[in-house]
């Protein structure tokens, strides 16, 4: 695309969003309640909420860069960027958040049916359908093939048994996309992508109480849980093939670590850092090491720009999802210890109205779980080692 093109799509873009956002989707997000997530029982926090989502979602801007036929706006890679950019400079909130849009939606694009893209992507795109993620199992987490939930053929459905764990907002979600072993004789070979509605008889929940004091995690237990083969015409319940729906699941978690990942290159700790010291003045070696982290966390999004660049022109490299996860995951470490020193001994505390129920305190226990979930640190940088430096294995 022209440069003189992008700048006019710049300036519409810049228009329609003085327009459209309102000041209220121009702050900081501050809770749960701050975020929109869609669902057949989702509500507004208020008018304005709703009011950017709609606008959004009617200009195709919740998955702007998805074809205009399955609810996106259909904009090149770089009109996305652009939209990101001036996004960002007016600091406005995402209209909506859903694990249908980082995750599954992408797997849809790539391994999906036509049918299954007309019936799921634009319930995704339209904010109609939450969905949650089955993968990891009690005993199987970093080695994920390993996982034992099983699914039997009983001709027209399968009768899914076991369980799922870390389960994020599984009590709140409305479908499941799940990794169910459907041949017990091959480890890689015997895995189906199954999709599934979270209210079939059989299907519970249970939720993990955080070491935070939140519980965005569940226990997702399946008894007897009958899947139906297909949901109509050209809508299989599989993504995939049957049985090789591990190579459906490799690329749903390059997606995820590009999601955790982006935790990274959030706001910037020097700013967060004044804000949070009581008394307006930093030592000066934390002042050091916040301006350090603001260098590391600005370079960080320029790696990332780069490697979405290259991903969006067939030239990426396939474990740069997991340097991006490791790199983002550590920095969002690092920014909320820096907050916690910045707070002093005051953002210990737990309960009071003045840390907002103990948000520094809560959130930087919270970050302890990044290392772990869509794959522990220990194992990305294995990834990083053999594929990318190309280093002996032991």
């Amino acid at each position: 695309m022209a440069d003189a093109d992008l700048e006019r799509f710049r300036a519409d873009t810049r228009a329609w969003l003085e327009a459209n956002c309102p000041p209220e989707m121009r702050q900081p997000v501050r809770d749960e309640d701050d975020i929109y997530w869609g669902g057949r029982n989702a509500s507004f926090k208020n008018e304005a909420q709703r009011r950017w989502f709609e606008a959004c979602r009617d200009k195709g801007y919740t998955v702007p860069e998805w074809p205009t036929e399955y609810g996106g706006a259909g904009l090149a890679p770089a009109q996305g960027k652009v939209l990101r950019e001036e996004m960002a400079r007016i600091g406005a909130r995402p209209p909506l958040s859903s694990f249908g849009i980082w995750m599954l939606g992408p797997a849809l694009l790539h391994f999906g049916t036509e049918g299954q893209k007309q019936r799921f992507l634009g319930e995704i795109a339209r904010g109609e359908i939450r969905w949650c993620q089955g993968y990891s199992e009690p005993g199987s987490g970093s080695d994920l093939v390993s996982m034992q939930t099983y699914g039997e053929d009983r001709g027209d459905h399968w009768v899914v048994n076991g369980s799922k764990i870390w389960t994020s907002y599984a009590d709140q979600a409305d479908w499941i996309f799940c990794l169910v072993r459907t041949d017990k004789d091959s480890k890689y070979q015997g895995i189906t992508f199954m999709l599934f509605d979270m209210a079939t008889a059989g299907v519970t929940t249970k939720p993990i109480k955080l070491i935070s004091g939140n519980s965005p995690f569940c226990e997702t237990f399946m008894d007897d849980v009958k899947v139906p083969k297909s949901y109509g015409e050209g809508v299989p319940a599989h993504v995939g093939e049957i049985n090789r729906g591990w190579d459906v699941a490799k690329y749903l978690l390059g997606h995820e670590r590009e999601m955790i990942s982006a935790t990274g290159g959030g706001d910037r700790a020097t700013s967060l850092g004044a804000a949070t010291s009581r008394q307006g003045r930093l030592d000066p070696v934390l002042r050091a090491e916040m301006a350090q982290f603001d260098v590391d966390a600005l370079a960080f999004t320029a790696m990332s720009e780069r490697f979405m660049d290259q991903l969006k022109a067939g030239k990426g490299h396939p474990a740069q999802p997991n340097m991006l996860k490791y790199a983002g995951t550590e920095l969002n470490k690092r920014r909320h210890e820096l907050l916690m020193a910045a707070g002093g001994s005051p953002a210990l505390e737990w309960d009071s109205d003045e840390t907002e129920g103990g948000k520094p305190a809560r959130g930087w226990l919270r970050t302890k779980a990044n290392s772990i979930e869509g794959g522990t640190s220990e194992v990305m940088l294995n990834v990083i080692a053999k594929r990318i430096l190309d280093l002996p294995g032991a």
